[in-house]
C-alpha cells in the first residue's frame, strides 16, 4: 500500500503537470495527466482545463455535461460563465437562455448579455431594465451593454437628466475618460468641451482665472464646478479664494453643490470651517460620504446636537450602520436623552465588534464574560468534514501553495454551511495551519461561535521572548498581527509588505541596522524569528514615538507616522473620536479591528480586565506632540 504522503505528493506532481500543460495550451499532454487524476478529487479541475483550452471549437453537449457534473466546485459556474460569454458573443440567445439562470453571481457583461437575449420579445422592459443598470453603476460597463444603453438614450427611456447625474458622478471620482463617453451623448449644445475637462484636472487655478463665467451656459458652469471641486480636494482655502469672486455666476443648486463637496474635503481635512460649509450646502441632498463626514466633523466640534442631525438625515440603510448607530446614542446621551440612548447601547452591545464593546461599556455590560468559547467539534464531525470532496480539494491546493484556487474552492464550500458546520470546517484549516481560513470561516457564524477559533493565537512560543524583550502588550501585537495577515505566513501586500506582521523591506533593512543584525538580506525577514524580531521592535519604536498609546500606534503602523501625528486634534481628543476622523478608511477600519482584536486576545489570554476606552486613551493636541517623523512613513 502507498504511504499516504508519499501518495499525495506524487498526485500534486501530476496536478501541477496538468495545470501546466493547460497554461502551455499542450492538449496532449493534459490528456495524458488526465488519465492520473481520474480518480483524484481534483479531477473536475483537469476536466475543467480541458474543456478551457478548445472552448471555442468543443461540442456544446460536452460543456452541458460538465456542466450538469453534481460536483460542489467554483470550476462549474466560472465556465458556464465563460461559455455565457461566447454565446453572447456569438448571439447564441436559446442556449444563453437556458443557461444564464443558472449562473451563481452577478456580472455585468453577461447582465448586459442576458438583456439583449430578451430584447426582441420585451423591447420596452429591457430597455427600463438597462436605464436601472445605468443608474445604479457609477464605473464604466462593459462595452457589450452599448447596443441597449444607446437604445434607451434613442428612446428617451435614459433622459438627459440621466446622462448629467451619471456625468456628475464621473467627474466626482475623477474618471474624465467616462465623462467625456458621457457628454458625447449630450445634445451638441449641450455638451461639454473635452479641451476644457483636460485643462480644469490639469490646473483648475489657470482655467478658473480664465474661464468667462458671465452668462455662461450650463456646460461651461458645470466644468467650472469640476475644477472647484477638484481644487477643494487640494486645498479648501484656495477653492473657496476662488469661490468668494465666482458665486454670484452659479444657481442655488449649484451653489449648494459645491458647498457640498467644499465641506467634504474641509472635514476630511480637519479644517474648522467645514460645519459652516455644510450649513451653506442648505437642503442640497448630500451623498453617504459627504453625511458621514457631517458627522464625524461634528464630533470633532463636540456639536452632539449637529451629530443627531447628520445621522438623521441618512438613509434608513445608512443609519442601521453600527458605527451610527453608536454615535446617535451618544449624541442622545449628552443631551440626556437616555433612555433611548440606553436602549440603542443595548441593541448594539450583543455585536462582537468595535462599536459592539463601547456599546457594551456604555451601559456597563461585562463584556469579558460574554465571550463564546465553549463549541468542540467531535471526531465524527471532523472526519464527515474531510471526506468532502471540496475539502479535500481546498487541502490539496492549499498544499501546493495555488492560494487563489485553494480560497476560491474553500469559499465555495462553505457557503451553505450552518454555524457548527463552519466550526468544524475552520477548525479542520487551523489544524493544516490555514490560519486566515480558519479566522474568517469562524468570523462567519451567527449563533454558535467560538473565539478560540476567530482570535487564533498561532506561534506563542516564538513571540514571547521578543513581546517581553520589547516589553509590549501581548494582546496588542496579537490584535495588530490578525488584522495585518490573518496569520498567513506567505502573505504580500500590494505594496509589497510581506509576513505576518507585513513588513515593507525597506523598514526591514532600517530596523535591522538599529538592532545590529549584520550582513542583513532581505530573506532574513521571512525567517518567522527573525520577522518578529523586527516587527515587535519596530511596534515597540512606534509605540513609544505616540505617547505608548496602542491607538495612535496602530495608526502609524499603518499608514506612516508623519499621517498618524498629523490627523491628531488642536485640542484634546477623546480616542473614539480620533479614530472615527481618520480620512483614509482603511486606516479608519483598521485602528478599529486592532483595537477590538486586542480586547479579545486580552481576556482569551486571561489578562488583567480593562475596557476598550481606556486602551483607545485621550489623544494629545497637535502642539503638545514630540516630533515622529524620523521614522520611515513606509513600514
Amino acid at each position: 500500500m502507498l504511504n499516504p504522503a508519499l501518495a499525495a505528493t506524487n498526485q500534486d506532481a501530476d496536478f501541477i503537470a496538468a495545470r501546466d500543460a493547460f497554461r502551455a495550451g499542450d492538449s496532449a499532454k493534459l490528456d495524458r495527466m488526465a488519465k492520473k487524476l481520474k480518480h483524484s478529487p481534483l479531477e473536475p479541475y483537469v476536466a475543467y482545463y480541458q474543456l478551457r483550452i478548445q472552448l471555442e471549437t468543443v461540442p456544446a453537449h460536452a460543456i452541458q455535461e460538465f456542466l450538469a457534473r453534481p460536483d460542489d466546485t467554483p470550476l462549474i459556474n466560472r465556465l458556464r460563465a465563460e461559455w455565457l460569454r461566447l454565446l453572447g458573443k456569438r448571439q447564441q440567445w436559446d442556449e444563453f437562455s437556458a443557461q444564464f439562470p443558472r449562473l451563481v453571481g452577478e456580472e455585468t457583461d453577461l447582465t448586459c448579455y442576458a438583456l439583449r437575449s430578451r430584447q426582441s420579445l420585451q423591447a420596452e422592459q429591457v430597455l427600463h431594465e438597462a436605464r436601472k443598470l445605468w443608474t445604479s453603476n457609477n464605473a464604466d460597463l462593459p462595452e457589450n451593454c452599448a447596443p441597449l444603453l444607446d437604445a434607451a438614450i434613442a428612446s428617451g427611456i435614459i433622459s438627459e437628466t440621466d446622462i448629467w447625474l451619471r456625468l456628475r458622478h464621473a467627474l466626482e471620482e475623477g474618471n474624465l475618460t467616462l465623462a467625456k463617453q458621457l457628454s458625447g451623448k449630450l445634445p451638441a449644445n449641450r455638451a461639454l468641451s473635452s479641451s476644457d475637462l483636460d485643462s480644469a484636472a490639469t490646473d483648475p487655478i489657470a482655467y478658473l482665472g480664465a474661464a468667462p463665467l458671465d452668462n455662461a451656459p450650463e456646460a461651461q458652469r458645470f466644468v467650472a464646478l469640476f475644477a472647484l471641486q477638484r481644487l477643494a480636494k487640494q486645498s479648501p482655502q484656495l477653492a473657496y479664494l476662488q469661490w468668494e469672486s465666482k458665486a454670484a455666476y452659479f444657481t442655488k443648486e449649484e451653489q449648494g453643490y459645491f458647498y457640498g463637496w467644499l465641506a467634504y474635503e474641509a472635514a476630511r481635512k480637519r479644517d474648522a470651517r467645514a460645519l459652516e460649509w455644510y450649513q451653506a450646502a442648505g437642503s442640497t441632498p448630500l451623498n453617504p460620504q459627504q453625511l458621514a463626514w457631517r458627522t464625524r466633523t461634528s464630533l470633532l466640534a463636540q456639536n452632539w446636537r449637529e451629530v443627531q442631525l447628520s445621522i438623521d438625515a441618512m438613509t434608513p440603510q445608512q443609519q442601521r450602520e453600527g458605527v451610527w448607530r453608536y454615535w446617535k446614542a451618544r449624541a442622545l446621551k449628552a443631551q440626556g436623552n437616555l433612555a433611548t440612548a440606553n436602549e440603542l447601547f443595548s441593541q448594539l452591545s450583543s455585536e462582537h465588534n468595535f462599536y459592539g464593546q463601547l456599546a457594551s461599556e456604555e451601559i456597563g455590560t461585562d463584556t469579558r464574560a460574554a465571550i463564546p468559547t465553549g463549541y468542540q467539534p467531535g471526531k465524527t464531525e471532523i472526519n464527515e468534514m474531510l471526506a468532502r470532496p471540496a475539502i479535500q480539494r481546498t487541502l490539496a491546493l492549499y498544499r501546493m501553495n495555488l492560494r487563489t484556487d485553494a480560497f476560491r474552492e474553500w469559499a465555495w464550500a462553505s457557503r451553505k454551511l450552518d454555524d457548527k458546520q463552519l466550526l468544524v470546517a475552520a477548525e479542520i484549516a487551523r489544524r493544516n495551519g490555514m490560519y486566515d481560513y480558519a479566522i474568517n470561516t469562524a468570523d462567519r457564524t451567527t449563533q454558535v461561535h467560538d473565539f478560540n477559533l476567530r482570535y487564533l493565537a498561532p506561534y506563542r512560543e516564538t513571540l514571547q521572548d521578543h513581546i517581553r524583550h520589547n516589553e509590549l502588550d501581548e494582546a496588542w501585537v496579537y490584535g495588530l498581527i490578525r488584522q495585518e495577515s490573518r496569520f498567513a505566513y506567505q502573505a504580500k501586500s500590494p505594496v509589497g509588505a510581506t509576513g505576518l506582521m507585513q513588513i515593507m523591506p525597506a523598514t526591514a533593512k532600517w530596523i535591522a541596522q538599529k538592532i545590529g543584525i549584520k550582513s542583513f538580506r532581505q530573506s532574513l525577514a521571512n525567517q518567522l524569528d527573525t520577522h518578529f524580531r523586527l516587527g515587535t521592535y519596530y511596534m515597540k519604536t512606534v509605540l513609544s514615538s505616540f505617547d505608548n498609546n496602542p491607538l495612535l500606534a496602530s495608526a502609524a503602523y499603518n499608514a506612516g507616522p508623519s499621517r498618524a501625528s498629523k490627523w491628531r486634534g488642536d485640542t484634546l481628543l477623546e480616542g473614539a473620536v480620533y479614530a472615527e476622523n481618520i480620512p483614509f478608511d482603511e486606516t479608519r477600519n483598521y485602528v478599529k479591528k486592532v483595537m477590538s482584536n486586542t480586547m479579545y486576545y486580552s481576556q482569551l489570554f486571561g489578562h488583567p480586565p480593562s475596557t476598550l476606552k481606556q486602551r483607545l486613551g485621550v489623544i494629545a493636541a497637535k502642539t503638545t506632540v514630540v516630533n515622529a517623523q524620523t521614522l520611515s512613513d513606509e513600514r
